[in-house]
Parts: structure tokens; sequence; C-alpha cells
């Protein structure tokens, strides 16, 4: 997933689309580890899809903290 997509989804989505990818990326894994994956290019990416998730969901966290400080 393209970063703009992930910032677009709610924090309720985007834990939800993480949980996912992380049920996907340990299918794969075990796959790999049988040596039945053809595309192994494929862990890196999904890898790559879990951090931004969980980066854009600290952000937006971290976003409504900041504002909520802000108006004391």
């Amino acid at each position: 997933m393209k970063p703009q997509e992930i910032r677009d989804l709610s924090p309720e989505e985007i834990q939800r689309k993480l949980k996912e990818a992380k049920e996907n990326l340990f299918k794969l894994e075990m796959k790999f580890t049988t040596k039945q994956i053809e595309n192994t290019a494929q862990l890196k990416v999904i890898k790559r899809d879990i951090a931004r998730m969980m980066t854009i969901l600290k952000q937006k966290k971290l976003g409504k903290e900041a504002v909520n400080v802000g108006k004391k």
C-alpha cells in the first residue's frame, strides 16, 4: 500500500489491515520455511507495508494527543 492510501484510512481500519498483513506475513513465512514460496520478495514488501501502517498509526495517535495538549 502507498502511504497516502494508509493515511486516508481511519485508525480502526489501519489496525484491521495491519492484523491482516501480519497474518499474511505469517503464512508466507511458513511457506518460505517449507520452501513452497516462489517469490520471496513478497516477504520484504509485506514487512514494509506493516512498518508503514504502524508508523502512520502512531503518527495519528500522537497527532490527536498533540491537539488535545494544545487545548489545555
